[in-house]
């Protein structure tokens, strides 16, 4: 089974989970692109009646085209379910996103949504956080200086670069990714990154998620997170 076939599998169970009436985030990435075109189906040949939140502005492109009223996150008093990829998830459920460069809109669509999904397939699971590059969206005044800091305490940064040029994220902010080969304690440094000042917001997402969809070449498997205190907690 190709990579393709496995995110289309996850990505159609996910669509599942959808039901009548609901307010959805949806994410951003290849997987989740699948998702968004299995909901599509369904408002098309069920008359699913759903909001769609995006998280980016490609997704929000995607959910019109296929038919889906796409809403801004502060247009809508809750979200019900975000659906959303992630990069790298551990053994306890902690997670990086960050790949696609949307993990600021992201994660503000996450925090604000009762339930986090995510779906993936298995290469994306790991023991620990780390093997890939941790991402931090940055102001682009004075993001010289940040990463001196960054270099300074460590961290390995490299600005993002696509054909020669910084990528911009849809705020037209930097990213820096952090090469940092293993991370042994992600809420430590979840703390440093929230105190540096020129850090819009860091790919670390901690006691997020609720439930992950993974992705095997013998099927897909629905993972329970434990229930614990969520990021706005871990933030006050």
């Amino acid at each position: 089974m190709t990579q393709d076939e496995l995110k289309k599998m996850v990505g159609d169970l996910a669509a599942t989970y959808v039901k009548d009436g609901m307010v959805v985030g949806l994410g951003t990435g290849s997987t989740v692109k699948f998702m968004v075109d299995a909901l599509g189906r369904r408002v098309a040949k069920e008359g699913l009646k759903i909001v769609g939140v995006p998280t980016s502005d490609r997704t929000a492109a995607q959910g019109r085209k296929l038919g889906i009223p796409i809403k801004a996150v502060d247009e809508v008093d809750q979200i019900d379910l975000t659906i959303d990829g992630a990069d790298q998830i551990d053994a306890d459920f902690q997670g990086i996103k960050g790949g696609g460069a949307a993990h600021l809109f992201e994660k503000i669509v996450a925090i604000n949504s009762k339930r986090n999904m995510w779906i993936v397939d298995e290469s994306k699971m790991a023991p620990k956080l780390g093997s890939f590059p941790l991402p931090l969206e940055v102001i682009p005044y004075g993001s010289q200086q940040l990463f001196k800091r960054l270099a300074a305490k460590g961290l390995h940064p490299v600005f993002r670069e696509q054909a020669g040029q910084r990528v911009l994220t849809d705020s037209k902010n930097y990213v820096i990714d952090l090469h940092l080969g293993q991370i042994d304690d992600a809420f430590r440094l979840a703390q440093y990154l929230n105190q540096q000042v020129g850090i819009v917001e860091h790919g670390l997402f901690l006691n997020v998620v609720n439930t992950v969809i993974v992705g095997y070449a013998d099927g897909p498997k629905v993972l329970q997170a434990p229930e614990r205190p969520n990021y706005r907690d871990l933030k006050a």
